[in-house]
């Protein structure tokens, strides 16, 4: 089969990581007694019990849809090594922040992988149980991210094992990497086989270890003749619980759960689920990879055999990284991502809307919720994904009773809310990341109003304004006509404060029941202009105490000091080479970076254009009495131009990067001092970077080139 009849089966494997992962992560860190206790068995959403939102950032979403993105900085190479992937922890990872668990050197594995990596040990030995120990190398993390390299290689089990096998020994070894091997390659499989001992036999092919393929034998005898899988579960804690492993997480523990689910689950991915998630241990994890498995072997139509898992997920999904513009995101721009990468591999052309949203896969609808200020005056009845009779997908809005005083409005984020509610926040990871929107973009919708009698539409966003409160900004009714519509709108100027949501809402002078299809809705390329100003300008209560802002939280830094400047704008420290710090979208191409900086003492500074994670980007600097633009590769510097050009410690220059097409411009105070020609980065976000020492910045403005 080609990749483009395996879309929406890799769709349906992404949603199952998704709601797995989702449905365990309450219960995470639970006995198995008090998940009994307190739910008996874990069928639907717990996080009201702690107070978490449902959608929150979690290491195995993050991680699984990051570190395989090192197949496209590769060029989707399929021969990509170990090295290949673990460059994309180092790129991809801000360090103590994002993806993993931060527990130290020789008590994280993870963690301890990414000093080996960030010391200059590469991957495979980054992970090696020769350099970190038998317990730290078989822990459960091999397998948590390992689902995306099974599914950019449907009905392909070999290369999904090599693949696997290289991106599991970045951190692991051992026993680790056969259950992480174990798993993709029975999930690749599940594209064309659907039965489950089938499965469990042939990938046992791509295994060597006695040991593990015993464990898993035991296993499926225990499966065979338990009448349920509470005998199975006991069996697991007497015989493999953690106690019996060195490590805080050990694998064979949580891949024996995993197992047991998939097993006792059979054909309903909703008991499947509720058994990794019932039975304690590792539950996100657990849940989460038996829930790609099963989406995968049995498709889009396996959530709908029980309560309704999809609608309060609403496809969302947040990756954080240092290419924060891409944090929040979806479950249909993920697969989009995965499609392409494997297309790529297999040396075929698939089509890709171009459209941020699109809601071309079934039940799709890309985070779009209700908006729920002003709820007694809301008449939004429905956000449902439909196919027309042209065939074209599209998001349905329905309303009932829309009239005079009243309104239908629906709502996606572009970015995550500072001030969440419930005494957990969002969760113990936290949420780096820029906007999806910035003033001066052009909003452009494509609409249907099916109906004769239509409503208005209007655009509206919700942002942080200078007090860091959330606040609205409508643009101006457009009458739908029956039939397609286009609407456009430019993002106003919110001063460079962030946008949190941008929403469409639905009038009528008149009583109306009916919907509208959103078919697509998009804003791509760099804003007309985007500018922030002085800190005092950006928030009038600051103070020279002030150490963070809603507006400072756009932008991702792995600068070791990153903070509102009392008199300027920003102060940016770093004690080694490569302090970055970044804001903007991948979509950015062409555009010019300024920012008026003042030098203190380093050994480089300036500006970031294209950026694409934080060891990847061209970078415009003043440094070593000269000037210099030069290209970060990973650990590879490249200098692409120089010249001298005389500056002093605590002199203030004016800086602007412009990068269009392949022609990359430095100007300093308004002079060109340096052009030339590159073509590795097309894409990506602006900011600055400091090399050991300090600068400050004032101002800072992106305008379209």
């Amino acid at each position: 089969m080609s990749i483009k009849e395996y879309q929406n089966t890799i769709y349906a494997g992404v949603l199952g990581k998704l709601i797995g992962v989702y449905l365990g992560r309450p219960v995470e860190g639970w006995s198995f007694e008090k998940i009994r206790d307190h739910f008996g068995e874990v069928y639907y959403y717990k996080n009201h019990v702690t107070g978490a939102p449902l959608i929150v950032p979690d290491d195995d979403i993050s991680g699984t849809f990051a570190f395989f993105r090192a197949l496209e900085d590769c060029g989707y190479d399929a021969e990509l090594s170990a090295e290949d992937i673990g460059n994309a922890w180092l790129n991809y990872i801000v360090e103590n922040e994002t993806i993993l668990w931060w527990g130290g050197l020789c008590r994280s594995t993870e963690h301890t992988a990414y000093i080996r990596l960030k010391n200059g040990i590469k991957a495979p030995e980054s992970g090696s149980e020769a350099l970190n120990g038998k317990s730290m190398s078989e822990q459960i993390g091999a397998e948590i991210f390992i689902d995306t390299w099974a599914l950019v290689n449907p009905g392909n089990p070999e290369r999904a094992a090599v693949m696997a096998r290289k991106a599991a020994s970045v951190s692991h070894d051992g026993l680790a990497i056969d259950a992480a091997v174990y798993l993709a390659v029975m999930e690749a499989m599940a594209f064309e086989e659907k039965d489950i001992d089938v499965l469990l036999e042939k990938g046992m092919e791509y295994i060597d270890n006695p040991f593990f393929k015993e464990l898993v034998a035991e296993l499926r005898r225990r499966c065979r003749e338990a009448k349920d899988w509470h005998e199975v579960r006991e069996w697991i804690a007497q015989e493999h619980g953690y106690e019996k492993y060195p490590g805080n997480c050990p694998m064979v523990t949580n891949h024996l759960a995993l197992l047991m689910a998939f097993i006792l689950g059979g054909d309903d991915f909703h008991k499947a689920c509720m058994i990794a998630c019932s039975a304690g241990w590792d539950t996100d994890c657990n849940s989460g990879n038996v829930g790609c498995l099963n989406g995968i072997r049995l498709g889009l139509e396996c959530f709908e055999q029980g309560a309704n898992l999809r609608k309060p997920v609403a496809d969302r999904l947040y990756v954080v990284t240092s290419d924060s513009g891409e944090t929040v995101s979806d479950a249909v721009l993920e697969t989009r991502k995965i499609v392409k990468a494997a297309a790529a591999l297999n040396g075929e052309e698939v089509e890709i809307p171009k459209e941020r949203y699109a809601f071309e896969y079934p039940g799709s609808v890309q985070g779009f919720i209700p908006f729920d200020e002003q709820v007694e005056e809301q008449v939004l009845s429905g956000i449902e994904n439909v196919r027309t009779s042209s065939g074209e997908y599209g998001c349905r809005i329905s309303y009932e009773g829309l009239g005079k005083g009243v309104h239908a409005s629906c709502c996606v984020d572009t970015f995550i809310d500072l001030q969440p509610k419930g005494k957990e926040g969002t969760s113990y990871f936290d949420v780096l990341c820029s906007p999806t929107l910035y003033s001066g973009q052009e909003i452009t919708a494509c609409v249907t109003a099916p109906d004769e009698k239509t409503p208005e539409f209007r655009f509206f966003i919700q942002y942080f304004d200078e007090n860091d409160q959330l606040d609205l900004l409508y643009a101006d009714a457009a009458a739908l006509r029956q039939g397609k519509n286009e609407i456009r709108w430019t993002v106003p100027d919110t001063h460079g404060h962030a946008i949190y949501r941008l929403g469409i809402t639905l009038c009528s002078e008149t009583r109306l029941d009916g919907s509208i299809i959103l078919h697509t809705l998009d804003w791509s390329n760099a804003p007309v202009r985007y500018a922030m100003g002085r800190s005092m300008e950006m928030t009038p209560s600051l103070t020279p105490w002030t150490t963070t802002t809603a507006w400072l939280k756009t932008f991702v830094s792995s600068a070791d000091h990153f903070n509102p400047d009392y008199t300027v704008t920003f102060s940016i420290c770093h004690e080694r080479e490569n302090g970055v710090v970044t804001t903007g979208s991948s979509d950015w191409d062409d555009y010019t970076v300024s920012s008026t900086l003042t030098f203190s003492k380093q050994d480089a500074a300036g500006l970031v254009a294209r950026a694409k994670g934080h060891r990847q980007y061209y970078g415009a600097v003043l440094t070593e009495k000269c000037a210099r633009i030069y290209k970060q590769k990973n650990g590879l510097r490249t200098t692409l131009a120089e010249e001298p050009y005389p500056y002093q410690i605590d002199e203030t220059h004016h800086l602007a990067f412009r990068v269009k097409g392949e022609t990359l411009e430095l100007y300093v105070d308004a002079k060109r001092v340096l052009h030339t020609k590159d073509t590795e980065y097309g894409f990506g976000q602006a900011g600055f970077v400091v090399d050991s020492g300090a600068m400050l910045g004032d101002g800072f403005v992106v305008e379209r080139a």
